[in-house]
């Protein structure tokens, strides 16, 4: 018998692992093992632990250790499962759409500190993506109107499938380029304008390392310094903002000077910068001026 195939039947042979024994083969940090096993076997982390000496079934033991082979190589946990928490929602991703990250919850809770709970907004979320902006400050805000624009149709799609999963209405999709996108009736009156925008250097090593080599890198990097997307957008906003409406940013980890310049320039007021959670300065907002000196919103 050739040497291939007597490893097969030697494999076969052998008995199917523990869900403990299973998650120390991967090969994988804790995390990322229990998250691809929960995954597979379609329960809660807490069960893997509660059940660590049960015997996988071999048909799930082949697909966990097929995935944390990917994972090995750096492909990321939520293309690998298909899902990504974030603001208590469970996302669809897939590789046309850029993972949600825990800091841009901070650019919601900005958002949503300048949208009145009981009014009735206008709110754009610029780059949807996967939608997670937009349909966390759509559920917060049930009577707001949002509009979420991508110049991706495939992550239109998937945005606007998270949308109809999660049974959230109050949001229309759009397809173009920033605020090409939009259609001249409903440029000019937003109360709230937000976006994660692509702010990486094109020329930054991290691009091709890690989780962030199956990204798209349109959803990433944006010219040598890293802001052309957002001169394009803080340039745009104060033509497409109600008078008092509010301009809101992710940015860069270093980016924050540079970026409240770009808002000063255009003429925007109140700005402020707010940190994530890591103490990184990471979200920029400004509004323009109100025309009677008080909050459209």
């Amino acid at each position: 018998m050739a040497a291939g195939g007597f490893a097969v039947v030697r494999r076969a042979m052998t008995a199917p692992p523990t869900v403990r024994q299973a998650l120390a083969q991967s090969g994988l940090v804790p995390v990322d093992g229990r998250a691809l096993l929960a995954h597979v076997m379609g329960c809660e982390r807490a069960w893997l632990i509660a059940h660590a000496g049960d015997v996988l079934p071999r048909e799930d033991a082949d697909r966990f250790f097929a995935l944390a082979r990917r994972r090995r190589e750096g492909e990321p946990v939520a293309y690998l499962t298909g899902w990504r928490e974030f603001w208590g929602l469970r996302l669809a991703v897939d590789p046309s759409v850029l993972i949600p990250r825990p800091e841009t919850e901070t650019l919601v809770e900005v958002a949503l500190a300048r949208l009145s709970a009981g009014g009735v907004p206008s709110v754009l979320d610029l780059g949807t993506g996967s939608g997670a902006i937009a349909l966390a400050i759509a559920r917060e805000r049930p009577l707001a109107r949002v509009v979420a624009t991508d110049r991706s149709q495939a992550a239109l799609d998937v945005a606007h499938a998270n949308a109809q999963r999660l049974g959230i209405a109050n949001i229309a999709f759009a397809i173009g380029d920033w605020y090409d996108a939009l259609l001249p009736a409903s440029s000019t009156d937003f109360d709230l304008i937000a976006t994660n925008p692509p702010y990486v250097a094109a020329s930054d090593a991290h691009l091709h390392q890690g989780d962030l080599r199956f990204e798209p890198i349109g959803a990433l990097a944006a010219g040598v310094d890293g802001l052309d997307a957002l001169r394009v957008i803080v340039e745009g906003a104060p033509a497409r903002l109600a008078a008092g409406g509010w301009l809101v940013v992710e940015h860069g980890h270093d980016q924050s000077d540079a970026v409240q310049r770009l808002f000063a320039d255009a003429g925007l007021a109140d700005i402020t910068s707010t940190r994530d959670l890591a103490g990184i300065h990471r979200v920029v907002a400004g509004r323009r001026p109100p025309k009677s000196g008080t909050d459209h919103v």
